[in-house]
């Protein structure tokens, strides 16, 4: 028999839901709800969503109307216990079928090697979609990802802003249910100005297009954004600009309206004089509006801003648009004036009044902290130090400033300004700016020797005071975002191609520190960055390594040997992962693992020293002779790190050490050989300990 199919649709309207959250959840609404119908043996050709600031809703296309009926078999208690000695039925036996709704002689035997069992075979019938959806629609709002649920009204109901309306349709029908404190329907709304009356639904199948058409609201979260884009730009090329919106902002504007229409508002050009990241952060984080550019790429004094209605009179909204951010230019300019009035270093003697964790001192002895061991690690890279040390003293200084005070995201940002204004170095202006990087996943890294050593000095200044503290993240709770800072440690590091023992600098670091540490906290607090170091290999975040690409065998290989510095520890890697795409890597690791796991049996562990008068068996002699020969240039590709070459060189040895294992004992009678065999594995295992442990393989 065919089966039937329908459209479902199902929509919440709601207040005004959180901008910042409205994609997220339409989401996790339409997977949870694919993911039921699917669980639930529902057939469907696809999951269309929908968003905009009043909604949440979901179209299932070509629904099954019912559930496939399913075969099912049932099992019971054993034979011995539903029938007595004289073969009459027990109460678990009548029980048994009571349960299935079957006479007792519709049950079946089932033979097992661990006895028999009363069974139940038989046909399940599919239940409707009017029975399954509205528990599907339940569940999949309580799945929700809403940190914070509200409750309105006189009801117990709770949501992430108050519901005024459910639809539940399929096809032409109403499913019956009650939702959210709403008994379902087929009513929708408009856009709140432009269509603020009831739209009746007669099929699911007219939406989204008929709340366009009528209710002037463009559904689709996904076909908005393009529009709201489009829009933007071809208003800033008709005044002879450009725009470049941010996609965290396209879709926070997206989730403001619903309606998109563009309104494009200027301000008085005497504000362009301030940092253009000034101009833009009021613009874009205060007023959600996208500043327009020349075509050279310099700030215009337009902007465009999303409007979610189509007024009647578009110049009082340009206008009313343009008072409001006038202000907030104002108090942008008067702060940037206050602040010139001090110089930085003014400022960074000032901070020594704010505290920065208590046992750490204040913010001003965190910032000589960083700039000691910014010095100290300058020099161990090979750079001048004077700019490392000279920017780590300022790094801070701009937190206190007007401007960081009102935007607080511009933090570094206005240090770089200001210290070219006072005359600093300009690296030591751009360290400033650059310290704070990376911020996030993906963001940029300091480009400057000095940048990366206040930096790195930064991170490592928090990571080692927390820690000495005593207190390291446990489980998901991490307050002092030290597994973020961690990450953004070994990103400079690898990304930045800087070799730098980070153990020494850890602890070096704790040396500086107010409070004394325990023993062992150096280890700690590396194997801690080792931990996120791997999670930046095993998650695809290195830009070489796609996910899946290297596995934690693979990993802890070179965990194994304990690098000291994280770019080392990616070039071993790197070797690692290029050695196991071999056809030697293989049979090499297998012969890895023998050796570790024979010199480890033995009481004669063996030794460097070989005596080549022992050696005997023509397989153990080639061996010798092609580790002899590949030992000086092995020697100098670990001296200069090229692992890749010293993994290669070892490959060519797959011929003599599987005939070294075919043909020798190295477990000989006499004593004096079986020492000088495991001393020739020995050497061997060691050439290969020197990049990795590929016994782990």
């Amino acid at each position: 028999m065919t089966q039937q199919h329908t459209e479902l649709l199902i929509e919440i309207g709601t207040e005004e839901l959180p901008p910042k959250a409205l994609r997220g959840l339409e989401l996790a609404f339409a997977d949870s709800i694919s993911r039921q119908l699917s669980d639930a043996r529902l057939s469907f050709s696809r999951v269309h969503s929908f968003a905009t600031p009043r909604r949440l809703a979901v179209r299932v296309h070509e629904l099954s109307l019912k559930q496939q009926d399913q075969q099912v078999e049932r099992r019971g208690p054993p034979t011995k216990i539903a029938f007595d000695a004289s073969g009459n039925p027990t109460k678990a036996a009548v029980k048994f079928a009571n349960s299935n709704g079957i006479a007792l002689d519709k049950l079946e035997t089932l033979n097992t090697d661990k006895g028999s069992y009363l069974v139940h075979r038989g046909i399940e019938a599919g239940r409707k979609i009017e029975d399954l959806v509205p528990g599907f629609v339940e569940t999949a709002l309580d799945e929700l990802p809403i940190p914070r649920r509200m409750r309105w009204g006189s009801n117990d109901t709770e949501f992430v802003r108050p519901v005024h309306w459910v639809v539940l349709m399929a096809g032409a029908s109403i499913i019956d249910a009650n939702i959210l404190g709403h008994q379902t329907g087929n009513i929708t709304f408009g856009h709140r100005f432009h269509a603020p009356d009831a739209i009746s639904l007669e099929r699911a199948e007219e939406y989204p297009e008929k709340l366009e058409d009528i209710g002037k609201v463009v559904t689709g979260f996904l076909d908005r954004k393009t529009q709201i884009l489009s829009l933007a730009q071809d208003a800033a090329k008709a005044h002879n600009g450009k725009v470049h919106v941010p996609d965290g902002l396209l879709d926070e504007v997206t989730a403001l309206v619903e309606w998109p229409i563009p309104v494009v508002g200027s301000f008085d050009d005497a504000f362009l004089q301030l940092p253009d990241e000034v101009l833009i952060s009021t613009l874009q984080e205060h007023q959600r509006y996208f500043p327009v550019y020349k075509t050279d790429g310099g700030l215009t004094n337009q902007f465009i801003t999303i409007s979610n209605i189509a007024s009647i009179l578009p110049d009082e909204v340009r206008l009313g648009n343009e008072k409001v951010v006038k202000p907030r230019l104002a108090d942008a300019a008067f702060f940037w004036e206050q602040d010139l009035k001090f110089s930085l270093e003014d400022r960074a003697h000032k901070l020594t009044d704010v505290v920065y964790q208590k046992g750490l001192g204040s913010i001003h002895d965190k910032s000589q902290r960083v700039a000691e061991l910014a010095g100290i690690i300058a020099g161990a890279i090979g750079n001048t130090t004077t700019n490392a040390i000279r920017a780590g003293q300022l790094a801070k200084a701009d937190l206190l400033t007007e401007m960081v005070g009102e935007f607080p995201e511009l933090q570094g940002v206005m240090g770089r300004y200001y210290a070219k204004l006072d005359g600093e170095p300009n690296d030591v202006a751009i360290a400033i700016g650059e310290h704070y990087l990376p911020r996030f996943a993906g963001d940029g890294l300091p480009t400057t020797s000095a940048g990366q050593a206040v930096s790195i000095a930064d991170r490592v200044d928090t990571l080692t005071g927390i820690f000495a503290l005593g207190r390291r993240p446990s489980g998901s709770k991490d307050p002092f975002a030290l597994r973020r800072l961690a990450l953004g440690l070994v990103r400079i590091l690898i990304e930045g191609q800087i070799d730098l023992d980070l153990k020494q600098c850890i602890q070096d670091s704790l040396e500086l520190q107010p409070v004394k540490s325990d023993a062992g906290i150096v280890d700690d607090i590396y194997d801690f960055i080792l931990d996120r170091l791997k999670s930046y290999y095993l998650d695809g975040q290195n830009p070489l390594f796609k996910q899946g690409k290297i596995s934690a065998d693979q990993f802890e290989t070179v965990r194994q040997r304990v690098p000291v510095s994280p770019l080392d520890f990616h070039r071993r890697l790197k070797a690692v992962v290029e050695f196991a795409q071999l056809p030697e890597g293989e049979s090499l690791a297998a012969a890895n693992k023998r050796i570790a796991n024979i010199l480890k049996a033995s009481k004669l562990s063996g030794t460097e020293r070989i005596d080549p008068t022992l050696l005997s068996e023509p397989a153990e002699i080639v061996l010798f002779e092609a580790l002899t020969a590949i030992a000086e240039d092995h020697a100098d590709a670990v001296l200069r790190q090229d692992y890749s070459k010293a993994l290669s060189q070892l490959a060519g040895l797959r011929a003599p050490v599987d005939s070294f294992f075919d043909n020798v004992m190295v477990n000989a009678d006499d004593a004096a050989i079986k020492a000088n065999r495991l001393a020739l594995l020995s050497r061997l295992r060691t050439l290969f300990l020197d990049v990795a442990d590929l016994s782990g393989l």
